[in-house]
C-alpha cells in the first residue's frame, strides 16, 4: 500500500518528459540505436522516483526560474542540429544566414524545427516545475547550468573562434595560398563537372552493396582519386563547390561583414577561382543546377566568378514540358542532365572557344534523397527512406550522362570531372558511413588522364589544383590557393601537417578570412599584407610543405 501511493504522488509527467528526451539526445550524440532512448529514459525515471524528486519530504514551494532555461535551450539547439545534419558545422550556420536561404527545399526540416521547439518548452516547462518544487532541484541545477555550457559544443566552437581574434598566429594558411596561374592555355581542352550532392566515395564499401557500381565503372576509364577528406569548413554545398574551385575553405564573412544577417552582394570576391581563371583563356561557362541558384549564394558565386550562364529552378522549371515533374527542391535529376546535354549541344554548335559547364545534381540530397522517375523504373519503387536507393539513381544518372555525351561525339578533347560536393549528412545508413574511413568522390576522365588509382592524403582544396594540372596549367610547385595536384609528388597539406593541425589553424586565421572577402571587409591590416606576401619560404615549417613524396 505505501508503494502504491508512493507511485501515486510520482510527479511523472516531468520525469518522463526530461527522461525520454535525455534518452533520445544519447542516441543522436553516439552509435546507440533509437531503441536505447527508453532504457535511458527508464533509468531516469527509476532514479527519479526512488530519490522523490518534485516531491522532497519537506517541500518548500518557490517561484523561480532556473538557470538552467538558456543553456538548456542552447542544447537543443545543437541536438536538433546534430540530429539534421550529422556533423555540425557553425561555418555552415553563419553562412547561410549571411547568404540567404530563401527558395530552400528543406520544408521538413521547417516542421522538424518546429517539432523541436515544442518539445524544448516541455522540457523547459518540466525543468521549472521540477526546480519550484524541490529545493534539492534548485541548489543542483545551478551547477547544472555551468555544465550544459561548458560542455555544450557549439559555444565550444563559438569560443574558438573568438579566440582566433587575440591569436598570436592569423596568417598560418594565408601564408600558403598560392595565386592560380595566370599563362595562356594552349590547346584548351573543354571541361564538364558533374558535382554530386553527398555521393562520397565511402559507398563504394562492399556493405551498401551495389549503390556505387555505376561510378566504380566510370572509375576505370581514367583516374580515380581516393583519400580526399573533409576538413573544416569544407562540409556543405557551397563550401564543397568553393574548396573544390578556388582552393580554399569557405570562411564566412561573419564579424567582417556589415549587415550580419543579409543576403551577402559577392561570394568570396578576394580570390581568383576557376571561372576567372578559365575566363580568361576564353572558355564560355554555364553552371546548371537543379535547385534555386538564390539559396545560399550559389548564383552570386557562379555569376561573380565569370560564368555566362547561370541557371537553377526558377530558369529551368518554365522549359520543363510536365510543370508537375518537379521535387521540394528543385529538378529532378534526369530532367537537368537533359538539359544539361541540350546545354552541351548548344556551346558546341556555337563553336565559340572551349566551353565549360558545371552541374550541381539532387539525387543524393540527404536525408532520403529525390530519385528519378527514370530510376524508378530501372530499380523498382522507391521506399523514401532507403538513401542508398537514391546513390544508386545518381550515380547511375551521371554514367548514363556521360555515356549518351560519348556517344554523340560531344566529349572530345574534355575533361570530365565526377565529384561529390562534400560527405553525406546524416541518412538512413549513417551509423555505417560514420564506422569508416570517409571520403569524397573524385574521377577524371579526358584524352589525356591515364586509368589509374591514386591514394593521397587530401583535401577538397587539393581538387583545385588538380583540375588545373590536368587541363594543362603549369603550376608553380604543383599549387594553387591551398591545394597541391594529386598528379605532383608535392605533400599536400594534409600530408605535410595532418588534418587536426589544419583544422586547429583554421579555427585561428584571420588573414585568410580577409582574404577571401577583401572588397566586402575591412582592409586588411599591413602586418596581414606583409605576410601574406611571404609564400611559404618563411620558416623551416614553411620549407617542410615543399619537401617532394618519396615513392
Amino acid at each position: 500500500m505505501p508503494a502504491l501511493m508512493s507511485l501515486k504522488r510520482t510527479p511523472w509527467l516531468p520525469l518522463v518528459t526530461i527522461g525520454l528526451c535525455l534518452g533520445y539526445t544519447v542516441t543522436v550524440m553516439t552509435r546507440l540505436p533509437w531503441w536505447t532512448l527508453f532504457f535511458v529514459a527508464a533509468a531516469w525515471i527509476g532514479v527519479g522516483h526512488k530519490l522523490r524528486w518534485g516531491r522532497p519530504a519537506n517541500a518548500r514551494y518557490r517561484k523561480m526560474w532556473p538557470w538552467s532555461l538558456v543553456p538548456l535551450s542552447l542544447w537543443g539547439v545543437y541536438v536538433y542540429l546534430a540530429d539534421s545534419f550529422g556533423i555540425v558545422d557553425l561555418g555552415a550556420v553563419f553562412f547561410h544566414l549571411q547568404a540567404g536561404m530563401a527558395e530552400h527545399g528543406g520544408a521538413g526540416k521547417m516542421i522538424s524545427a518546429v517539432l523541436y521547439t515544442l518539445i524544448m518548452i516541455g522540457v523547459l516547462a518540466a525543468v521549472t516545475w521540477l526546480s519550484r518544487h524541490d529545493q534539492r532541484w534548485r541548489l543542483a541545477e545551478r551547477f547544472f547550468a555551468i555544465l550544459l555550457l561548458a560542455s555544450n559544443p557549439l559555444l565550444y566552437g563559438l569560443g574558438q573562434r573568438s579566440a582566433a581574434i587575440v591569436t598570436d598566429d592569423g596568417a598560418w594558411l594565408d601564408r600558403r595560398y598560392k595565386p592560380p596561374p595566370t599563362e595562356h592555355l594552349r590547346d584548351a581542352p573543354n571541361l564538364l563537372i558533374l558535382y554530386l550532392e553527398s555521393i562520397e566515395r565511402t559507398y563504394s564499401n562492399d556493405i551498401f552493396g551495389d549503390a556505387y557500381a555505376s561510378l566504380n565503372e566510370l572509375g576505370k576509364q581514367g583516374t580515380v582519386f581516393e583519400g580526399v577528406r573533409q576538413m573544416d569548413n569544407t562540409g556543405w554545398t557551397m563550401a564543397g563547390m568553393i574548396a573544390s574551385q578556388c582552393g580554399v575553405p569557405l570562411m564566412p564573412a561573419g564579424l567582417l561583414h556589415d549587415s550580419q544577417f543579409e543576403p551577402l552582394s559577392k561570394v568570396v570576391p578576394g580570390v581568383d577561382c576557376l571561372g576567372d581563371i578559365l575566363a580568361e583563356q576564353g572558355y564560355q561557362l554555364s553552371y546548371l543546377g537543379g535547385a534555386s541558384t538564390q539559396f545560399a549564394g550559389k548564383g552570386l558565386f557562379y555569376r561573380g566568378h565569370q560564368f555566362n550562364t547561370v541557371q537553377g529552378r526558377e530558369e529551368l522549371e518554365p522549359q520543363l514540358s510536365d510543370p508537375e515533374y518537379v521535387n521540394s527542391w528543385g529538378l529532378y535529376d534526369d530532367t537537368l542532365y537533359d538539359i544539361t546535354a541540350d546545354e552541351i549541344r548548344r556551346l558546341e554548335k556555337e563553336d565559340n572557344g572551349p566551353w565549360g559547364v558545371v552541374t550541381l545534381n539532387l539525387a543524393g540530397h540527404a536525408p532520403n534523397g529525390y530519385p528519378s522517375q527514370s530510376c524508378v523504373k530501372q530499380q523498382g519503387e522507391f521506399d523514401g527512406q532507403d538513401i542508398l536507393y537514391s546513390v544508386k539513381c545518381s550515380t547511375w544518372l551521371a554514367r548514363d550522362l556521360i555515356g549518351r555525351l560519348k556517344s554523340e561525339g560531344l566529349l572530345d578533347n574534355t575533361l570530365v570531372v565526377i565529384l561529390s560536393d562534400h560527405l553525406t549528412m546524416r541518412v538512413s545508413v549513417w551509423d555505417q558511413l560514420t564506422a569508416l574511413d570517409r571520403d569524397n568522390t573524385l574521377i577524371m576522365i579526358g584524352d589525356d588522364i591515364q586509368p589509374q588509382r591514386i591514394r593521397r592524403d587530401a583535401t577538397m582544396l587539393d581538387v583545385f589544383p588538380t583540375l588545373l594540372d590536368a587541363l594543362g596549367f603549369r603550376l608553380e610547385r604543383s599549387r594553387a590557393g591551398l591545394g597541391t595536384s594529386l598528379f605532383s609528388d608535392q605533400r599536400t597539406l594534409v600530408e605535410a601537417h595532418g588534418i587536426e593541425v589544419l583544422n586547429e589553424r583554421l579555427r585561428e586565421e584571420t588573414a585568410l578570412q580577409h582574404r577571401l572577402w577583401e572588397g566586402i571587409s575591412p582592409q586588411r591590416r599591413e602586418t596581414d599584407e606583409l605576410s601574406s606576401q611571404q609564400q611559404t619560404v618563411e620558416t623551416p615549417a614553411d620549407l617542410a610543405d615543399e619537401v617532394e613524396l618519396s615513392h
